[in-house]
């Protein structure tokens, strides 16, 4: 079964631009929950533009499905996951100020800082997934940083599925293929939505997880929380 994780930084983004707690980072999480949604996702950043570190550590006790934290495996980054224990831990290679992932990870050049920061999280239980794209090398490499998954960067493949589905999620079904012979788990994430998610889902075998935040959000506005979960669960059943 493929699983559905709720990325709700946009919730915090809204809520930072007037103060306060409007929207209720918590509450939304809970009813994403409640309306069959199987995780949550949060990704704090240095400069905590959305979802804060006192967030994470707030939502933890409440959440009854996986929780998933993403970011860069900076010390202060690292020593938060350690202290929530989430179910979940994808590490991406985010440096400050971006606005959002847009890359995967070069798991050749960063090897070493990847598998310090994945062996302290699996000391602790926490399965791991790094953030990659289609590259094979990359891929298989990621395998001996001791990762559990990847999480296919799917920002081309949504750019390119309107003109040609079947060439844009050519690579992606090739590399999800290379992440089985190589043992690893596979996620997908960025930029999936109501037009292009099924046949992703379709087309790309032994996809355990996407993590999906802005499309999502979006279509809550039109469709309401409860209903937008239920369409996008329904993509990938």
């Amino acid at each position: 079964m493929t699983k559905l994780s709720v990325n709700i930084n946009k919730i915090a983004t809204l809520r930072n631009a007037r103060g306060g707690n409007l929207p209720n980072l918590l509450k939304t999480a809970l009813d994403c929950e409640r309306f069959g949604a199987q995780g949550i996702t949060v990704h704090p950043r240095p400069d905590e533009r959305h979802v804060r570190f006192r967030d994470v550590i707030e939502l933890r006790p409440f959440l009854t499905t996986e929780f998933n934290i993403e970011g860069y495996p900076s010390e202060q980054f690292i020593k938060l996951v350690e202290e929530v224990k989430p179910a979940q831990v994808t590490l991406v290679p985010d440096p400050p100020g971006v606005l959002t992932s847009n890359a995967g990870w070069d798991t050749v050049k960063y090897e070493s800082l990847l598998l310090d920061a994945i062996g302290r999280f699996k000391s602790l239980g926490i399965r791991t997934s790094i953030f990659v794209e289609t590259d094979e090398k990359m891929i298989r490499n990621a395998a001996k940083t001791g990762a559990d998954r990847v999480e296919l960067y799917t920002e081309s493949y949504a750019r390119e599925f309107s003109e040609n589905p079947e060439a844009a999620v050519k690579p992606f079904r090739e590399a999800a293929i290379i992440a089985s012979e190589t043992g690893l788990g596979l996620n997908a994430g960025h930029d999936l939505n109501l037009l292009n998610l099924r046949y992703f889902y379709q087309n790309v075998p032994n996809l355990l997880e996407v993590s999906i935040g802005h499309a999502l959000i979006c279509d809550a506005l039109y469709y309401g929380l409860e209903n937008t979960i239920q369409m996008y669960l329904r993509q990938i059943k």
